[in-house]
Parts: structure tokens; C-alpha cells; sequence
């Protein structure tokens, strides 16, 4: 057992990078030192301890994970580093070899954090590179609370598709996840603190009950009943994961938002094949105008990578003329990047960066349009806002249920965490969110 008075007066920095799902573990780590006393570093304030969980979605993700390392080390340079994450648990001894780190840990090795920092107080010659940082077989659960207003927690992990862009399994394992019971008092513990928006994360949650049994709509049912909470978001769920039952339900739910994220990285039936994707275009359209039937305010939201290997010019116009016929809300794009040990390497054709580069930036401003248009639909409307602790000079805000960000001025403005009926009204002065007005005005 690890001697409390290794933590006495210790104070910890924490920097996340990538998906919301490394925010909820990020939480996890912060909850478990917290119960040794040790206390988040105040602004300005040198760490006793720097916890830095990483991303390798991309090269770029890694560059900017080595970028952070060397800022963070230089920024507490007493500090005891400790890297976890997908970088880390990819690429272990190239992270131990940067500068100022003192340990390496694997994607679920972060509960072995405590036996490490034992070390606290005389810090290691070079890193430690945990011994099991390859071995990635348990659900760790992890519930995010840096905001009492939304919560990220974490209901699956890992991934079999092994798509040939990715390394995602590689770094995360198989797909696990915890039981509905003990999501249920996860998510009920967020209630008794008084969160009121929890959003569903994981690496493929539709992929929820490998290892108990039990299913993603269960899981929904169960948690639909938690007292408290006043809105559920569902994060990316695979198109062919997403049932007909699950958007049925979510529809006549008392508490999950009409708010999905849906990839599907090319509107090419003959790129999706090469990266071994498990639906078509058609398919996808069938998942896109369910939800619009049955929820027809939802906001769909779509993962597209432009420059994938295989992706010529006529096949990346048949992936944006598809993009652009669907009813959805906004783009989320990348950049294809190669990664090391994917089979999308042997795939012959290539797309060159600035090629890249321009697709992505028509994508980017269809994008642009298909948000416009969905915001500009709302105006005059009412709606449901769940008001946010973010602030910007003297505004506050919050999003709708369908994930409309909305600005109201600061005098007047309800309480952060609270939610109140609204009239949406036209753009801000930045286009970046809809004014709006309490109760019908």
C-alpha cells in the first residue's frame, strides 16, 4: 500500500489532449490523487506532479503530444512527468526518451499510478517505462468531473474493427466495457453532485456488452431512469452499430438529447471498402433520415477524412456530392495521415499533402453551410438551454438540447448549470453562436 505522506503538500498539473474520452480518464487520475491529498495546482503555481494524457489519432496528434511534453517538463521542470495515454501506450519508448519524462504508462495501467509515485520524492534516473504498458485487458471506469454541468463517462472501451487507417486497437485492445449496474451508480453519483448533462463516451459504444452480456440499448433504458440528470449525449457511435430500436428510443426518451455523431470517413462506396468499413453509403443515408424522421431537429454530425489513400479525384467528388445531399448538421474533418503498421500503407494509390490539404478545406466550408443553415433554421424558435460556467466578457452560454450554442448577456443571465426555456434569436457578433432571450419574449 502506498504511504500517504508521499503526498502530503503535493500539488498536480493536468493536460489532456484528443478525444473526450481521455478527458473522463484524465478525471479518473485527478479523483484518485485527490483522495491522496494532493491538490490541483493553482494558476501560476509549479507542480509537484504532471500527469499528461496523450493522442495518436494522427501524426500530427503525436507531434503536438511531444510539443506538450517538452512545453509542460519546461514549465514545471521539478516536477515528476508522468505520459499515459494512446501515444504512450503505441509508441513507450520514444516517449520515454523526451526530455523530462519520468513515467510511461499504458492505457490501463493508470490505477498502478499510486505504486509508481512511491518515487515521488527522489526522482528517477531517466523514464520509467511501466512493465505491462503493452497489456491492455480491463475496463477502467472513469467519470469525468472538471464541470459540474457536463460529464463524460466512459461506458466501453477498445475496438475489434481494426479498420486499415487505424491504430486505435492497437492502442486501446478489444472491446470491453462496464457493467449497466455499475454505469447506473456512476451515473447517479453525477446526479447527488449535481451535473446535470452526462455525455456517453468510449472507442466504439455501440459495441457496448462484449464482456457483460448485456446491450447499448439496455444501457440507455437503465440510465433514461437515473433521477437527476436532466440530458444524456451520445457520443460517435458507428452507423452500423446505431439499431433502428436505439434511435426509436432516443426519440421518446425523457432524457437523451436528438444530438449524433456519426462517422463515415468517405462518401465513396470504393474508398469505404478499402478502409474496411462496415456499411455503405447507403446505409449510412437509411441512419441519417431515420433519425430525421422520428427527430427531425436533430444534429447529426459526421466524421470525414479527406486524402485517404485510394481516394482519387473522382471518388473524393462522389464523397463530397454525397456529404452535400444529406440532412446533417456539421463536418468533422481530417486529414489523413499515414500511421506506422496500418494496412492502409499497401493501398497503391496516394494523395499529396497539399491535395489533402484542399479537400479538406472544401469540406471545411461545406461544412460551414450545412451549420449556417441549421442555426438559421431555429431562429424565432424556443428551447431548452442548459446554461454552461463559460463566460466571455459579459456573456454567458449554453447549447440546446440539439446542441445549438446559444449567448445571453451576463445581467439577468440564470445560474450556470441550470435549465431554462428560451427564444432563439439571430447570430451573435462573431457567428460563432445564437443570441437568445429567457422564456418566450
Amino acid at each position: 500500500m502506498t504511504d500517504k505522506a508521499v503526498f502530503e503538500n503535493k500539488t498536480a498539473a493536468y493536460y489532456t489532449l484528443g478525444c473526450k474520452l481521455n478527458f473522463a480518464e484524465t478525471s479518473s487520475i485527478g479523483k484518485l490523487l485527490g483522495e491522496q491529498g494532493v491538490r490541483r495546482v493553482r494558476k501560476g503555481e509549479k507542480a509537484d506532479i504532471c500527469v499528461v494524457n496523450t493522442c495518436s489519432v494522427t501524426e500530427l496528434a503525436d507531434k503536438k503530444c511531444r510539443q506538450a511534453i517538452r512545453r509542460i517538463s519546461k514549465q514545471h521542470p521539478e516536477a515528476f512527468v508522468v505520459v499515459t495515454g494512446c501515444y504512450a501506450q503505441l509508441r513507450p519508448d520514444e516517449v520515454a526518451h523526451i526530455e523530462g519524462v519520468d513515467l510511461v504508462l499504458g492505457a490501463e495501467q493508470k490505477n498502478d499510478l499510486l505504486r509508481y509515485l512511491d518515487t515521488l520524492n527522489k526522482k528517477p534516473e531517466g523514464s520509467i517505462v511501466a512493465s505491462s504498458v503493452r497489456d491492455i485487458r480491463t475496463f477502467s471506469p472513469s467519470c469525468s468531473a472538471g464541470d459540474r454541468t457536463r460529464h463524460f463517462l466512459k461506458v466501453q472501451d477498445g475496438c475489434d474493427y481494426y479498420c486499415t487507417y487505424c491504430t486505435i486497437p492497437f492502442a486501446r485492445g478489444r472491446s470491453r466495457n462496464g457493467s449497466i449496474a455499475s454505469l447506473v451508480a456512476q451515473a447517479a453519483g453525477v446526479a447527488h453532485c449535481g451535473g446535470k448533462e452526462i455525455v456517453l463516451t468510449g472507442v466504439n459504444i455501440g459495441d457496448f456488452g462484449r464482456t457483460t452480456g448485456e446491450t447499448f440499448l439496455d444501457l440507455l433504458r437503465a440510465l433514461d431512469e437515473v433521477e437527476g440528470i436532466a440530458r444524456y449525449r451520445i457520443s460517435s457511435i458507428e452507423p452500423n452499430l446505431l439499431t433502428t430500436d436505439v434511435v426509436a428510443f432516443v426519440a421518446r426518451s425523457r432524457r437523451f438529447a436528438p444530438h449524433f455523431h456519426l462517422p463515415l470517413q468517405s462518401g465513396s462506396d470504393a474508398v469505404l471498402q478499402l478502409m474496411r468499413r462496415r456499411y455503405d453509403t447507403a446505409l449510412f443515408r437509411r441512419k441519417v433520415e431515420e433519425i430525421k424522421a422520428q427527430m427531425p431537429d436533430a444534429f447529426i454530425g459526421v466524421d470525414v477524412i479527406a486524402g485517404a489513400r485510394g481516394e482519387t479525384d473522382e471518388r473524393f467528388e462522389q464523397s463530397r456530392a454525397f456529404i452535400a445531399s444529406l440532412d446533417i448538421a456539421r463536418l468533422h474533418v481530417f486529414n489523413y495521415s499515414e500511421r506506422p503498421g496500418t494496412e492502409a500503407l499497401k493501398i497503391a494509390h496516394t494523395v499529396d499533402a497539399a491535395t489533402r490539404q484542399a479537400r479538406s478545406r472544401i469540406l471545411l466550408d461545406l461544412s460551414d453551410e450545412k451549420l449556417k443553415a441549421f442555426y438559421e433554421a431555429h431562429t424565432g424558435r424556443t428551447a431548452r438551454v442548459l446554461f454552461e460556467h463559460t463566460r466571455k466578457g459579459n456573456r454567458m452560454f449554453g447549447f440546446t438540447e440539439n446542441y445549438i450554442r446559444v449567448e445571453i448577456p451576463c445581467a439577468g443571465a440564470p445560474p450556470a448549470n441550470q435549465v431554462c426555456h428560451v427564444r432563439l434569436g439571430g447570430w451573435n457578433d462573431d457567428q460563432t453562436a445564437l443570441t437568445c432571450k429567457l422564456g418566450n419574449e
